[in-house]
């Protein structure tokens, strides 16, 4: 599986309007996205910073997710509120869930 970690730096004060448009990504991506089996908003007591958390079957299925309608869309409504965002990309050796 192919696991993505994203580090989110926000601009100052627009944590509910990125969440906005984020929570409708997200949600469309597990609902409509067969291969699409985690993603998760996470924030850390820090209202600017959040970690976008994605596990997908694989690396296919993510350049998959990034040409859906949902994705494309949520692009320019998120990214005005994005000031730096850091990657973290790998594959998952080995996964527990109660899910």
């Amino acid at each position: 599986m192919y696991c993505l970690i994203l580090k989110t730096q926000l601009a100052p004060g627009s944590f509910d309007k990125f969440m906005e448009a984020m929570r409708v990504n997200a949600a469309a991506s597990v609902q409509h996205e067969p291969d699409c089996l985690v993603f998760d908003v996470q924030d850390l007591n820090d209202p600017d910073l959040v970690y976008l958390y994605e596990l997908y079957r694989d690396e296919a299925a993510f350049a998959h997710h990034k040409t859906t309608e949902h994705y494309l869309q949520s692009r320019p409504l998120v990214g005005e509120f994005i000031v730096k965002q850091e990657a973290m990309k790998g594959h998952m050796v080995c996964g527990n869930s109660k899910r």
